[in-house]
């Protein structure tokens, strides 16, 4: 087998998108691929969806909302994503301090000095203290008691930057919306942090090795959107995880990915899931990334719908269709199960 297939292969099969691999639950997902990217929410359920067998939504806002057996916050690159609670401190713990840093010269541009965002802290705090799970407009009606404008940027700035320093976090969803509640009454602290400072970035070197690999220390650096030196160093320090069993081919194994899929996001470079000729069609700017067709691996579309019971349409890659009967046949079975995932 070429070695650029074997390791896209083996690298779709970590991710739970290959190789006829599927979870049994949203905390396996988690477990097995640490998070999952969660800035359009809807997206990251499915992408839950797509690495298990049999989940159902209701599962998925259990986990989240009851369960609080995963959470939703700013982690990796600064980009909201799904992690399991367990994990969730320590990646602040990590991260937190690096995204307060990058941010503070946007809160600066903004007009935010530092007694107001102390004030703003407090205002946001109170709120959730005296009447429970917050909206982001319930906090920025709050906020704008402090001369913040209820429109533009400086609310969500200011309530992000609450989140970052482990004050709040995303709580349950409310109406459809995502409300915002105290990290420390939401996932209660059970001992110390399991690992800090380089152990810390050691043990995410470790979590992404096992479930992105194989790749390198750039891939980890540019997933992770830590320093060079510091991802780099890590990486040296963290072993190769165990291969598992041999590959063996059988019948394509076909997956409807969500848009902003962390599959797509996790590397370096796209060529190796994304034909060059092909990149603009899964990332057309301004900042999108389309849901696409995945066999074995290898994107050969792109898809939409399958949100409020509209059907899955796809639209293969020019010289990719029509599919073989077993490719059609995937599609078929991925769809009819994003369908009964949603209802």
């Amino acid at each position: 087998m070429e070695r650029r297939t074997t390791e896209r292969l083996l690298r779709a099969r970590a991710q739970a998108i290959g190789d006829g691999v599927r979870e049994d639950s949203v905390a396996a997902v988690l477990d097995r691929v640490l998070a999952v990217q969660a800035q359009d929410l809807p997206a990251a359920e499915l992408g839950l969806r797509v690495r298990a067998r049999g989940l159902t939504q209701e599962a998925v806002r259990r986990a989240t909302d009851t369960e609080r057996t995963a959470v939703r916050g700013w982690f990796m690159r600064g980009t909201l994503q799904l992690v399991p609670a367990a994990d969730a401190r320590w990646l602040l713990a990590l991260f937190g301090p690096v995204h307060l840093a990058l941010a503070a010269r946007r809160l600066r541009e903004l007009g935010l000095d530092e007694a107001l965002c102390t004030r703003s802290e407090r205002v946001i705090t109170d709120a959730i203290a005296a009447e429970g799970p917050q909206t982001r407009a319930g906090l920025t009606r709050r906020l704008t008691t402090l001369g913040v404008e209820p429109k533009g940027q400086s609310a969500f700035h200011l309530i992000r930057r609450a989140a970052l320093a482990g004050l709040i976090c995303h709580g349950p969803q409310r109406d459809g919306e995502a409300t915002f509640v105290l990290l420390d009454d939401w996932l209660p602290a059970t001992g110390p942090l399991p690992c800090t400072g380089e152990a810390a970035v050691r043990e995410l070197a470790r979590r992404y090795r096992a479930a992105h690999g194989p790749a390198d220390a750039a891939d980890f650096v540019h997933w992770s959107g830590l320093r060079t030196t510091t991802g780099r160093n890590a990486w040296a320090a963290v072993r190769d995880t165990a291969p598992e069993d041999p590959l063996v081919p059988g019948e394509p194994d076909v997956r409807l990915l969500p848009a902003y899929d962390n599959y797509l996001v996790g590397y370096r470079s796209r060529d190796l899931s994304v034909p060059a000729e092909h990149e603009r069609r899964v990332w057309p700017g301004g900042g999108q990334i389309r849901a696409t067709v995945l066999v074995d691996g290898l994107a050969v579309g792109t898809w939409s719908g399958g949100r409020r019971g509209a059907p899955v349409k796809v639209e293969p890659f020019p010289g990719n269709g029509p599919f073989s009967p077993a490719v059609a046949a995937g599609i078929a079975r991925e769809s009819a199960d994003i369908a009964r995932f949603s209802t």
